[in-house]
């Protein structure tokens, strides 16, 4: 099992057919997505030419006036990755259907923040891991080197120390 967002979804088993499988996995985004009346028009959802590579997959969509976008990348393939993002989805549709969670709710869990982006790969960029990095610990290890070798108390600056700090934290937060 997987938890992610603080929900626990069965692990992917796509073993051939990549491609094929994407495709319906795809359809499955569009219809749940489409229970809550938004049509393909309104929504985007990322797709690969090899489905089997280590690629994120997203989905972005307006819904209500906002724009929302949800993307996934910590499994090994892009497939693995859609089907997370479908799974996700489907989870937060369910229970926005069952009002279980508000509107509001709904929207703030899939807002599409401007820079987020940006800001998670310049934290990357300042722990000296790839942009794309997500063995968080792999991150770890050279966050704790770098935080050692800036620590205030062993003679390092301040200021780097805080950075290094805050770029462990946003990525953490993006991994969990």
């Amino acid at each position: 099992m997987l938890k992610i967002k603080g929900h626990e979804i069965e692990e992917p088993t796509f073993r051939d057919s990549f491609d094929r499988r994407a495709i319906k996995v795809q359809n499955g985004v569009f219809n749940t997505l489409k229970r809550l009346g938004i049509d393909r028009d309104n929504c985007e959802v990322s797709m690969e030419r090899n489905a089997r590579l280590k690629n994120p997959a997203s989905v972005e969509f307006w819904f209500e006036g906002r724009n929302l976008k949800y993307s996934y990348n910590l499994m090994p393939r892009f497939i693995d990755n859609l089907y997370v993002v479908d799974k996700i989805l489907d989870i937060y549709v369910d229970e926005l259907i069952e009002e279980k969670i508000t509107l509001d709710q709904f929207q703030r869990e899939f807002e599409s923040k401007e820079g987020e982006d940006k800001e998670l790969i310049e934290a990357r960029k300042t722990l000296g891991v790839a942009h794309d990095e997500a063995d968080f610990e792999l991150i770890s290890k050279n966050y704790k080197k770098l935080a050692k070798e800036h620590h205030p108390d062993m003679g390092g600056d301040h200021t780097e120390f805080q950075k290094i700090n805050a770029a462990h934290k946003a990525i953490k937060k993006e991994l969990e």
